[in-house]
């Protein structure tokens, strides 16, 4: 009885390595997927505000019902025009609708002080965000200006090159975060597969004792590795899934951030990268005790 109880205490103790490498790869994997999705989330909202670009076209005044037709026709053909359900996004803005929507908004009728109607017809045109850069949007309003029955054509450009700054930086830093963050977790995992490995040194050096060649020594601790890396993928890429239908269910404006193809390419990347970072470890592991002499293995 009391052997048995020995035996099942040394199996315990035998699987802690492999269960502490599985949980350390795990964690590791949990904390570049959680990057991930700021990346994803970042790209996205980018694309998003990039996409909401809009510039104001105001018309010459007095135009025909078939001038201002031809005028939208042209908008629409340019390449620089957002399209949406194979729609270009031109939306025509009259005049009295302009004032109209200027009382709504402030309260005050400037036409019963004017007794006139100042405002100018104008469209309103969604820029592709493809062509979102400040040197883009500057050639686009200069595009636009040249067209006959323009008056003049406006947007926000301090703010768009807010904007455009802004992403930059946030994507340079995210990317640099991104990149250190990687090269501690390969680190981290490595050390930890080497610590797994230490307690069997002598294993492999029985072996080599024994004749068996370097592959047929290093097949089995190979294989081992990348079935951990495996299911720490997995059960990272499952963190990961319950951790973003939380945050949806939470914060329902994420929601417009969503992209689950990229997401869904993460999660299988976390789980070739733990497999990868698993397989090489262990590789450089076992050959380094492959090479190392009995004292050294002391």
């Amino acid at each position: 009885m009391a052997t048995k109880v020995k035996h099942i205490k040394k199996k315990k103790l035998g699987n802690y390595p492999h269960l502490m490498v599985v949980f350390s790869i795990t964690l590791a994997l949990f904390v570049i997927g959680v990057f991930g999705l700021l990346l994803i989330h970042a790209e996205k909202l980018s694309q998003r505000v990039k996409e909401s670009i809009e510039m104001q076209v105001y018309l010459d005044r007095d135009l025909t019902e078939v001038q201002r037709v031809r005028l939208q026709k042209a908008f629409a053909a340019k390449e620089y025009i957002a399209f949406q359900n194979d729609t270009a996004q031109v939306r025509y803005i009259s005049k009295e609708e302009g004032a109209k929507a200027f009382l709504d908004e402030t309260g005050e009728d400037f036409m019963a002080f004017l007794g006139d109607n100042p405002l100018r017809d104008a469209y309103v045109l969604r820029i592709d965000a493809n062509h979102s850069s400040s040197a883009m949007l500057k050639s686009i309003k200069s595009d636009l200006e040249e067209i006959e029955g323009v008056y003049e054509v406006q947007y926000v450009e301090s703010l768009i090159e807010s904007i455009n700054q802004n992403i930059r930086k946030l994507s340079i830093i995210l990317l640099g975060f991104a990149a250190i963050l990687v090269l501690v977790v390969i680190i981290l995992i490595n050390n930890t597969i080497k610590l797994a490995l230490y307690s069997q040194r002598f294993l492999i050096r029985s072996m080599q004792l024994v004749g068996a060649t370097s592959f047929f020594i290093q097949r089995p601790f190979l294989k081992r590795a990348a079935w951990q890396g495996m299911a720490s993928g997995i059960l990272a890429s499952v963190l990961i899934f319950g951790l973003m239908h939380y945050a949806y269910n939470e914060i329902t404006e994420l929601q417009l951030l969503r992209n689950d193809e990229q997401t869904y390419i993460l999660m299988g990347a976390m789980v070739i990268l733990g497999m990868i970072i698993g397989f090489m470890s262990s590789y450089r592991a076992v050959r380094k005790y492959l090479g190392m002499s009995l004292d050294e293995l002391y």
